[in-house]
């Protein structure tokens, strides 16, 4: 006490006779301009400001909840208590003799006192964050006299990896308290606290890495960073240029609203997944996508056919066929599924004809049998109820010297068959009311999903307009008889899509492509275009075999126990040829594959 006074009052360090610990903070207390006569602690977080601070310290409380329970009983009616603070010496969490407890009030030494050597000068707390190391402050060596008559031992609480004070374990009590063991119970406890984090740490980083090598084989030549909660890299690939740009997390920021700090162009050529533990994020894993590159056609960059994707032999005739057709101004049936992309070819085959010529669409089943005829002949003023005033001129007028496609073309009623016969026949149109005939150069081109064909010779369609709609003929091939397109199809909407929609594109994982691609897609290439809208639009990350709906996994076939793939592809085979009677073409296509690959597949055996 006598040094103290001294030492307040200016005299020669000599003359005080204390461990240099003790001077060395005296000095800082008196240079950060702590009031020696200072009583209490401030209370620097009270209310909602402490749940606040609870919150961002939930890691350390969680890893100390445990210790803090045993030391509640084995600290009863020793006139002890244990604290725990934050990393700036606010008080956390306090357990112990009762009575010691409630004397710690008068000074503050409570849940949201800040115990830093700045607000009250040299203590137990104060001391070890200040100097990073164990500090044992008794009685007189405190600088500030109102917390004098107490004595204090405190350890600091690292972060396994990165070292970071975390907090302070602190033992204090009266005087009479004092022993060099509280030094070592304290230091021991924060030991114990840094195991607990360690384990923590250590799985989740464990999680990490498990998921990152889950999703890997899916992710190509995508570069690939890996972040735990704090914003520490765990894991890396690619050139470390990619990630140069990243920001420094905040550790209390949440993990999910990352992505909007991260650079523009990894937002939009990347991707990001939170991966959990427990029902708790622990990191994030960061995708920096390269550009795709164009998915296979056989024509050039630029040319009209481009729109048209895929890489299979089907679609590589389809193409070389349409391009051969496109300029010759006849007749011409497009047939395939729904869903195949009949429009999509019309389109290109106007891009590569003429593209200033008119293109005009019309749904043959889109109209009643009533306006038909006005719809694509046009008509007069009052030529029935509801004509316009001025008349209208119908599609073929508007697409005079272009195209004019005609969809559902089976669903023409059999009466305005002949009509539309006489049309293309002569070139000539009469609007509804009227005898005047319109001279018209149309090349019509018709599409359908039936087989017009069979509806002829079943006397459901007129033979002779089949035969004059069918000058030229093309056939889209259904999807499940493409080899290979749906995965360059799903890239290319997965791409596409979420340029559209302003989102990070999405990796597929192989077992869910190997899935998509066992798929009979009854819809074609839109139920794929849409089922890619909805993966991109309902998730994150790579997609995930437990992502599809259950219509596509219900396809997979069932392997047996212990079946070898081989094994497992056989009896899918087997199965498929018995349940299609023996029927090659239908078993290829319950297998979604095409009849060539099945006999391929077939002849292996």
């Amino acid at each position: 006490m006598a040094a103290w006074e001294r030492y307040l009052t200016g005299e020669p360090e000599a003359a005080i006779p204390l461990a240099r610990m003790v001077v060395a903070s005296w000095q800082r207390s008196l240079a950060l301009g702590v009031n020696p006569a200072g009583r209490a602690a401030p209370l620097a977080a009270i209310g909602d400001r402490y749940l606040a601070l609870r919150h961002r310290n939930r890691d350390l409380l969680t890893a100390s909840a445990d210790i803090f329970g045993r030391i509640e009983a084995m600290l009863a009616d020793s006139r002890c208590m244990m604290l725990l603070t934050d990393p700036f010496g606010i008080v956390l969490e306090t357990a112990g003799d009762h009575g010691t407890l409630n004397d710690a009030e008068k000074i503050h030494l409570v849940p949201g006192g800040q115990w830093s050597e700045s607000e009250i000068g040299t203590n137990g707390i104060g001391t070890a964050l200040a100097t990073g190391q164990p500090a044992q402050v008794h009685a007189s060596e405190h600088f500030s006299e109102g917390i004098k008559a107490w004595t204090c031992a405190a350890a600091p609480v690292h972060h396994p990896i990165t070292g970071k004070i975390l907090g302070i374990v602190d033992i204090s009590g009266p005087p009479t308290t004092y022993q060099r063991g509280n030094l070592a119970l304290a230091v021991a406890t924060a030991r114990q606290i840094e195991t607990v984090l360690s384990e923590r740490v250590f799985r989740e980083r464990a999680r990490l890495l498990e998921h990152c090598l889950s999703v890997m084989p899916a992710l190509g030549q995508s570069d690939l960073l890996v972040i735990d909660r704090a914003g520490r890299v765990v894991f890396a690939n690619g050139k470390p240029e990619v990630f140069a740009d990243l920001p420094a997390f905040e550790p209390d920021q949440k993990i999910e609203d990352w992505v909007s700090h991260l650079p523009e162009k990894i937002r939009k050529s990347g991707n990001f997944d939170t991966v959990q533990l427990d029902g708790r994020t622990v990191g994030a894993l960061i995708f920096a996508v390269p550009k795709p590159r164009p998915a296979t056609v056989t024509a050039p960059p630029n040319s009209a056919f481009a729109p048209i994707i895929g890489a299979s032999p089907a679609i590589l005739r389809l193409i070389d066929q349409a391009g051969s057709l496109a300029a010759r101004r006849v007749a011409l049936l497009i047939e395939g599924e729904t869903g195949t992309g009949k429009e999509v070819l019309v389109r290109a085959i106007h891009q590569a004809a003429d593209p200033a010529a008119p293109l005009i669409m019309f749904n043959c089943g889109a109209a009643s049998k009533e306006l038909l005829a006005a719809e694509l002949f046009g008509h007069v003023r009052g030529a029935f109820t509801g004509a316009l005033a001025e008349g209208r001129p119908g599609r073929f007028e508007l697409a005079h010297g272009g195209i004019l496609c005609l969809d559902e073309i089976g669903e023409l009623p059999l009466d305005m068959q002949p009509v539309l016969l006489r049309v293309l026949e002569e070139g000539v149109v009469y609007r509804v009311g009227d005898a005047t005939p319109r001279k018209v150069d149309v090349r019509l081109i018709a599409m359908t999903n039936r087989n017009l064909r069979r509806e002829a010779a079943a006397g459901r369609f007129r033979a002779d307009l089949f035969y004059r709609l069918s000058v030229t003929s093309i056939e889209i091939s259904p999807l499940r008889d493409r080899d290979g397109d749906t995965a360059i199809l799903l890239e290319h909407f997965l791409q596409n899509l979420a340029q559209k929609h302003t989102v990070p594109p999405r990796l597929v994982a192989p077992d869910a492509l190997a899935a998509l691609t066992a798929y009979d897609w009854p819809g074609n290439v839109r139920e794929l275009r849409n089922l890619a809208e909805n993966l991109l639009l309902t998730g994150s990350g790579p997609i995930l075999l437990s992502d599809l709906p259950p219509g596509i996994l219900g396809a997979l076939p069932e392997a047996e126990p212990n079946m070898r793939l081989d094994e497992t592809e056989r009896a899918a085979m087997k199965r498929a040829i018995e349940s299609a009677g023996g029927n090659l073409s239908e078993a290829a296509r319950k297998l979604g594959i095409s009849r060539s690959t099945l006999h391929r597949r077939l002849r292996r055996e």
